[in-house]
């Protein structure tokens, strides 16, 4: 058994991913494991790689075209006004695009800027982590999205 956390992909090829929602053409639609954007998605290639160049164009056409997908999903499933997609492989190095939903009440200055500028401790408080009787209706209205249109 893969530690998911661990290895992502590794856990998400071997069914054991807890995140995953939907498998697409080119990985895996994940639900992400913190909130504080209410509908939060990642994308995982269903290879490791290192990044977006390491896919052929094909593969690379394919990903692009499922991270929007997510977008569509979350913007069908919440009430976000835009979807943010950002693709760095700075922290984890491993290709994966985060796919975050923007909502008019957030402050409005914050608003305009990357997600990444939230404070760090949004990425790791217990009140923003993935919690099924709380954000478990908008991954099933994702999910449900995805395999309507996957």
């Amino acid at each position: 058994m893969v530690d998911w956390q661990n290895n992502r992909i590794a856990s998400a090829l071997a069914h054991e991913n807890p995140t995953v929602m939907v498998e697409m053409a080119s990985g895996f639609a994940c639900f992400g494991d913190t909130q504080f954007l209410p509908g939060y998605c990642v994308l995982l290639p269903k290879r490791e790689v290192a990044s977006l160049n390491d896919l052929t164009l094909a593969e690379r056409s394919s990903f692009l075209t499922d991270m929007s997908c997510i977008g569509d999903a979350i913007l069908a499933s919440t009430d976000s006004i835009r979807i943010n997609y950002d693709i760095l492989g700075n922290t984890d190095a491993f290709l994966h695009a985060h796919i975050f939903p923007r909502y008019t009440w957030e402050i409005e200055a914050r608003l305009k800027k990357p997600v990444w500028l939230y404070d760090a401790s949004h990425w790791v408080d217990e009140t923003y982590a993935y919690n099924d009787q709380q954000h478990g209706a908008i991954r099933t209205a994702i999910m449900n999205y995805l395999k309507g249109n996957a």
